[in-house]
């Protein structure tokens, strides 16, 4: 597994992390989105990876058509955040236990195998923005699904979130501790050079 971690150890403290990553393409349906709800960043993915090359959402399956999604890996290498360059992006670190990192790593490997039972959820998106809340069985949007994780495995508490959730909203997160802001695909530069000057 990619992210497996050292099973004979007992440690159950807080010593990895996980990233949300919330963005702003300036795809058509990003720009449709921001007016309806205002919000600066319309989409929301989280990854296991220091370096964000696999993050997991629901979304567009091919950056060149905007109308088939599920879920679906993205990263700044390929797809569609490799199309819009530009796109800007809010990167948030989220302490985790060795436990929960293995589990949630397992979970998302094991969707991602299966990816084609999970289905994205247009129209409970579109009924969210008329806050209507409509929920089926293995059909997500990204902030749906992000938040479903998070309270699932206990890294948030199902309170703090209200029952429509936009991606906007992990921003404020109680766990969650802004690393980076700026251009997606200047991430793994910036972070490497402040991993440079600690040293």
């Amino acid at each position: 597994m990619e992210n497996a971690y050292n099973l004979n150890n007992s440690d159950n403290s807080e010593n990895r992390e996980i990233f949300i990553v919330v963005t702003q393409t300036g795809t058509i349906l990003s720009r449709i989105l921001k007016r309806i709800t205002g919000a600066e960043y319309n989409h929301v993915s989280v990854s296991l990876d220091p370096e964000l090359r696999k993050m997991y959402s629901f979304g567009r399956k091919h950056a060149y058509n905007p109308w088939r999604g599920g879920f679906v890996t993205e990263s700044p290498e390929y797809g569609t955040f490799k199309r819009f360059s530009e796109t800007r992006a809010v990167v948030l670190s989220v302490p985790v236990t060795d436990k929960t990192f293995c589990e949630l790593d397992e979970k998302l490997n094991l969707m991602y195998v299966n990816k084609k039972d999970y289905h994205y959820d247009s129209l409970g998106m579109v009924l969210a923005g008329f806050n209507i809340i409509y929920r089926r069985e293995r059909h997500f949007y990204c902030s749906e699904f992000v938040r479903t994780l998070l309270c699932e495995y206990g890294i948030e508490e199902t309170d703090f979130f209200e029952p429509i959730v936009q991606p906007v909203h992990f921003l404020s997160i109680p766990n969650g501790e802004e690393i980076y802001r700026g251009r997606l695909q200047d991430f793994s530069k910036e972070m490497r050079k402040k991993r440079e000057s600690v040293r």
